[in-house]
């Protein structure tokens, strides 16, 4: 079993899954935006310079398909990653999918200062979060679980995901 991390860019997937990954027993941590960079040997902001977004989800969902091939992990995804039907679908078969939600202003607020989000380059970054979020979430709903992460800790987000999935504080 897996335990998938989707939600918007900010909401705390890569942050919440490494902690998660610690506190179970033979976890890792597995990012797929970190997967990505090393296969690809580039940056994800290269990637979307160079080549666009769709070679970037592309390379997205083949990385995502290698990952699955494994179990025990706790797998951060990058925001976009349910855009893809089959990403989403094989993301529900495969593991215990959490949404990780926050608000609006909270989203802007964490990554307004952040120049490695290439969708947030050169635009008004809080109409573009409204309008990604607008598209993606229905699929995020998806998810067999939703933790809202508005004004919570990386710790306290752990201990809601635990008490989810395992019922235990």
């Amino acid at each position: 079993m897996n335990i998938a991390l989707i939600g918007m860019m900010g909401s705390g997937k890569s942050t919440v899954a490494k902690l998660l990954a610690n506190q179970l027993q033979n976890f890792a941590f597995v990012d797929t935006d970190e997967e990505i960079i090393k296969s690809q040997k580039i940056s994800i902001n290269e990637i979307f310079k160079k080549y666009g977004e769709n070679t970037f989800r592309t390379i997205e969902a083949e990385q995502l398909r290698e990952i699955l091939k494994k179990d025990n992990q706790v797998i951060a995804t990058g925001g976009g990653i349910v855009i893809s039907e089959d990403n989403l679908n094989n993301l529900l078969n495969s593991s215990v999918l959490i949404y990780l939600k926050a608000d609006k202003d909270e989203l802007y607020n964490r990554v307004k200062n952040n120049k490695e989000r290439p969708l947030l380059n050169d635009c008004d970054i809080k109409e573009k979060i409204i309008n990604l979020l607008d598209k993606r979430e229905e699929k995020y709903k998806k998810a067999h679980f939703t933790i809202d992460t508005t004004n919570k800790t990386p710790d306290i987000i752990v201990k809601e995901i635990l008490e989810k999935i395992y019922g235990k504080n």
